[in-house]
């Protein structure tokens, strides 16, 4: 830690963000003092504005202030980074969209709107780069969606693919139709949402574009409780995202997970083990024994005896503490409560 502190001291005295960064997580995480941890988060505060990059920075010391419950000075990092960077309009802009983002992160749609329209003015009126013009509507489109206000977000969205359209921007163009996809599920209208995904599946793409778009398939085909076609499409999600990185598999295994659970609530046990087998078979390691798991305790929910005992067989050889879990909370039964007179 001496040495630690030793050249956390210089990068500091340096204004060296991309050194503090490197430092921050073995220098921070060993401060177990609140006060002290508070002083040097001060200390980094002062610094940071003066960075030429202080965005990958702040974001970490935003989110240790959140984790303190002290969000507004985190934020506050990023408003006097804005206030230094006013006087010239590119980092203007920049300084808006991190600002933007970071209240888009931590759960603040109303304010990044706020932030989104006022980069939007000034990339309109100053910057006139009709890229960022496009990107900054669809920012906006995704957190009018997340405030209820869909229609809206179809709007922005639209507008931002008809530019990007023009300008030849096809991958943003493809990533504006699923986003529309999804807005356009969100009111109901399954049909027109699945004509956008089909456009999007029949374009060249790449392989995350592509997982996003069976990932929207599957939600438009549960919305229609076409549970299999549902299945299918998460499992060419879960197919392609293997091979992507680690991420994406992580956001296609959660959604998959959530998507199953949604079904064991609704008692709807025999879909569930009619379509996990196929998911199963895409793995040679514990998480095949989870899905084969999953599929027994759905028979047993379903009033199969006998597959209590295949359950538990399988659910022995799933080493992984949180596939382990999950299968723990999804065979508790559940609790129903009753008035009576």
């Amino acid at each position: 830690m001496t040495d630690v502190k030793a050249e956390w001291e210089k990068a500091l005295s340096e204004k060296d963000c991309e050194r503090l960064l490197e430092l921050f997580d073995d220098y921070i995480e060993g401060i177990e003092d609140e006060e002290k941890l508070r002083g040097e988060l001060k200390r980094l505060g002062e610094v940071v504005p003066d960075c030429d990059d202080p965005y990958d920075l702040a974001h970490e010391i935003a989110h240790v202030y959140a984790h303190l419950d002290d969000l507004e000075e985190g934020i506050g990092l990023y408003k006097r980074i804005l206030e230094r960077k006013k006087d010239d309009p590119e980092e203007h802009a920049t300084a808006l969209y991190y600002l933007a983002d970071a209240y888009e992160h931590f759960g603040m749609p109303e304010k990044a709107i706020e932030t989104y329209e006022d980069l939007l003015k000034l990339e309109e009126e100053v910057l006139k780069n009709e890229r960022e013009i496009a990107l900054t509507l669809a920012n906006l489109a995704v957190n009018y969606d997340e405030i209820g206000e869909t229609e809206k977000a179809i709007e922005l969205m639209e507008k931002a693919g008809e530019i990007f359209e023009r300008l030849g921007d096809d991958k943003n163009r493809l990533i504006s139709l699923l986003d529309l996809a999804h807005f356009k599920y969100e009111l109901g209208d399954y049909d027109a949402a699945g004509k956008l995904i089909g456009e999007v599946l029949r374009n060249p793409r790449d392989d995350e574009i592509e997982v996003n778009a069976k990932l929207v398939e599957a939600e438009i085909s549960a919305g229609k409780e076409d549970y299999g076609k549902a299945f299918r499409a998460m499992r060419d999600a879960l197919l392609k995202a293997i091979n992507v990185n680690d991420e994406i598999f992580d956001l296609v295994f959660e959604t998959l997970v959530d998507f199953i659970e949604g079904l064991f609530n609704e008692g709807a046990y025999e879909t569930v083990a009619g379509n996990v087998e196929t998911l199963a078979e895409l793995f040679e390691d514990d998480t095949a024994y989870f899905f084969r798991a999953i599929g027994e305790l759905a028979r047993w929910k379903g009033g199969d005896e006998e597959a209590k005992k295949r359950f538990e067989e399988l659910y022995s050889r799933v080493e992984n503490e949180d596939l382990r879990s999950t299968l723990d909370e999804w065979k508790r039964p559940k609790l129903s409560l009753e008035l009576g007179l």
